[in-house]
């Protein structure tokens, strides 16, 4: 699902209790805003300023996230492409892009911002979540390098994933999930991103085992 790009922002939030078999139960935030986009027709973004842009969407969601905490929420969901919008050019969307490590790496990007070089974005995810003692389920563009000799592998040398990554509420990389199935619309999803057949499983110390797709 893209977000809505209206002109005017809009939030909906959604709180909802589910049983699992670690707390008697717990609260779930979702959440959707209008998200502010980089113009399709202007030249690409330098990383300054693709940061500077994912900044203002990250300004949005953190006080999203302030406000589930407050609610009693444990865990709060975020919109798809809701950091830096959608971009349909690879070329354009490539400041936008960082390498996003296997969860198994056991990595607090708020506590160790610099262990995987340059990682503003997912540095800042992690402290909104270990910050407010909440899960953050985000959306955001992995980039992972590869053989431009080998089939498949894009001629520019990387794979660009879209990805969802989930922080525990001490901040934690607790999860990473590709997109498996792009939609198809004028500007297609399929040409941009690589598609990916691994799902995501997290075990979470008080909400036993979810699961996050997109």
């Amino acid at each position: 699902m893209l977000p809505s790009q209206w002109q005017s922002y809009m939030a909906i939030f959604a709180l909802c209790a589910f049983k699992t078999t670690c707390l008697d139960t717990f609260i779930a935030a979702v959440y959707e805003h209008a998200v502010i986009i980089h113009p399709e027709h202007l030249r690409p973004f330098s990383q300054e300023e693709a940061l500077n842009l994912m900044n203002k969407n990250m300004d949005i969601l953190e006080q999203a996230i302030i406000s589930a905490a407050k609610q009693g929420a444990h865990i709060i969901v975020t919109p798809e492409y809701g950091i830096s919008g959608f971009i349909s050019n690879r070329l354009k969307i490539y400041p936008f892009l960082e390498d996003v490590p296997h969860p198994m790496v056991n990595w607090t990007p708020c506590t160790d911002h610099n262990r995987f070089g340059n990682t503003p974005v997912q540095g800042r995810l992690s402290c909104m979540a270990r910050n407010n003692s909440i899960y953050v389920v985000a959306n955001m563009v992995d980039r992972k390098t590869c053989d431009p000799t080998v089939s498949k592998c894009p001629s520019n040398g990387y794979y660009q994933y879209n990805t969802n990554v989930v922080y525990d509420s001490e901040g934690k990389l607790v999860a990473r999930y590709y997109k498996m199935f792009s939609f198809c619309l004028r500007q297609n999803e399929y040409y941009l991103i690589t598609i990916s057949l691994h799902l995501a499983h997290m075990y979470l110390s008080t909400l036993k085992l979810i699961s996050t797709f997109l």
